[in-house]
């Protein structure tokens, strides 16, 4: 069992940036394939990027491409979302989650688990 917690979140400019932290307990960490995902006021949870184990493939939403970079320090036992540029659409609560079938390319909600509480994004224009 992965328990998360994420931080990072805050209230920045657009254009400015921030990055995200979501830190796991559990000793099988680094056999989980990991994600975040983000959820905005009215909307549905929103898959974002997601990870392998090793760190050495990584998958993202088209809206985030070249925005976003998830990465993870497997000894630290944390993933992070690094978020550049980041405009108003990205307002939105931040959830990471273990994907449950570490199955490469996967963005559906119910092929994770784990969810940590979110941490809140708010990018004023």
């Amino acid at each position: 069992q992965v328990q998360l917690v994420e931080s990072g979140g805050g209230l920045v400019q657009a254009g400015g940036s921030l990055r995200l932290s979501c830190a796991a307990s559990g000793r099988t960490f680094s056999n989980y394939y990991m994600g975040w995902f983000r959820q905005a006021p009215g909307k549905e949870r929103e898959f974002v990027a997601a990870i392998s184990w090793s760190g050495g493939i990584n998958w993202y939403a088209d809206s985030v491409k070249g925005q976003f970079t998830i990465s993870r320090d497997n000894a630290k036992n944390t993933v992070y979302l690094q978020m550049n540029s980041l405009k108003p659409e990205d307002t939105a609560v931040y959830y990471c989650a273990v994907n449950t079938c570490n199955c490469v390319g996967s963005r559906r909600v119910a092929d994770f688990g784990s969810w940590g509480q979110g941490t809140q994004v708010t990018v004023s224009s």
